[in-house]
């Protein structure tokens, strides 16, 4: 995943400061996973303030990560999956 493996780079800005990041990353407690579905999470709304159809930002996002398939980038942007209902 590309987030992580940029130097000085926090993908969770605006969560937390780049000091917490580095901890928890230095301890191995964040998930790559976690990390790119709120990276996904972020660009959709994104991509819906600016009035881009669900449809096609999901396909936008798939571009971004084409191993992903279109239902799971809708089940991580709708979190049909999670567990935090």
């Amino acid at each position: 995943m590309q987030a992580t493996t940029d130097p000085g780079r926090n993908p969770l800005e605006g969560l937390i400061s780049d000091d917490i990041y580095d901890v928890l990353e230095d301890h191995n407690l964040l998930s790559e996973k976690g990390i790119r579905d709120y990276q996904i999470r972020k660009s959709f709304k994104i991509m819906r303030t600016q009035n881009v159809p669900a449809y096609d930002a999901i396909e936008m996002l798939r571009e971004e990560y084409p191993y992903l398939q279109f239902d799971t980038i809708r089940k991580i942007v709708y979190r049909l999956n999670s567990a935090r209902r």
